[in-house]
């Protein structure tokens, strides 16, 4: 696997495997020394186009716990604002000895774009490209549900889980749609009719409007931030009316089976579609889904490198 540009492009096998991988990785965070030498003497550059910390944060954990050295580059401040393209960024990365660039990009299509281009040798980690695909947040958050809904299993065969916001604008929806059913479990978008995108029927999953209907015999439910940021029209009447139809707060979370938990990928608009009380409450795994990132980016690193000649 030289590259990672989209959760499509993973086989049950591939993915079963970076997850297997990743567990084993994670008792590197029970070590006193949080390191591991195997990626010792490689070199992994962070390329950000966008404002991130949580992904940029924990790709660089993830390295650095693999003893890779990190070059980290944010497009505010930089070259960039003077004109500089993506390839002439990445080439400049390259040339400091960058054998990954991990790639946040506001177009989409940004990373697939690189890694296709012949500009570059290195290998191309799709860290979110603008409203494409997100393909570490499914592994994670996925990573996450085995944890704690199938231990012991490999996938996710049989589970239901309900992504639940702004489908239009979400990256981590489409990677995750993909992902999870490819893992076998069953996934139901739900969201006002004006954010759904258009061609969704295509989509390997179901679509409803109906939040209190999909939360029955729900295993998981994925609560999404409104990308206000990526809107240019009004989709919905008001915040109150949006959250009052499509939030989740602890009256909805009951109509859930007890073993339900609740995912979120961040950063959290709290009170619109998701109320502090659940967001902290005990079905809630959002801490964990960060914690597990770290873990499931050692993995995807590993792999990547390991597939390059020469690699550890």
């Amino acid at each position: 696997m030289k590259h990672l540009l989209s959760a499509s492009d993973l086989t049950r096998d591939d993915a079963v495997s970076l997850l297997d991988t990743a567990a084993e990785l994670a008792s590197v965070t029970d070590r006193a020394v949080k390191k591991l030498p195997t990626l010792r003497g490689r070199t992994v550059a962070n390329l950000f186009f966008e404002d991130s910390t949580r992904t940029r944060l924990s790709f660089e954990a993830a390295a650095k716990r693999l003893s890779a050295d990190v070059i980290t580059f944010t497009a505010k401040g930089s070259s960039v604002s003077k004109g500089e393209t993506l390839k002439d960024t990445a080439l400049t990365l390259e040339a400091m000895g960058a054998q990954v660039i991990v790639l946040r990009h506001h177009a989409s299509g940004a990373a697939q774009r690189l890694a296709q281009s012949g500009w570059i040798e290195a290998s191309v980690i799709n860290a979110g490209d603008g409203t494409h695909e997100h393909p570490t947040q499914a592994l994670l958050d996925a990573y996450t549900l085995r944890q704690h809904l199938r231990e012991g299993a490999g996938d996710l065969e049989g589970l239901s889980v309900v992504i639940v916001g702004d489908i239009l604008h979400s990256r981590v929806a489409r990677s995750n749609v993909a992902l999870l059913t490819t893992l076998g479990a069953r996934v139901t978008l739900v969201a006002p009719p004006t954010l759904v995108p258009v061609g969704v029927q295509t989509w390997p999953c179901e679509v409803s409007f109906d939040l209190d209907e999909a939360l029955v015999g729900a295993d998981a439910v994925m609560m999404l931030r409104v990308q206000t940021e990526r809107m240019t029209a009004a989709y919905f009447p008001s915040v109150h009316e949006y959250s009052r139809r499509y939030g989740l707060d602890s009256a909805r979370a009951a109509r859930m089976p007890d073993h339900a938990v609740v995912l979120h990928p961040g950063p959290m608009n709290r009170g619109m579609e998701i109320t502090a009380e659940v967001a902290d409450g005990p079905r809630a795994l959002i801490v964990d889904q960060v914690a597990n990132g770290v873990s499931v980016r050692m993995a995807v690193l590993y792999h990547v490198l390991s597939s390059q000649e020469g690699a550890p």
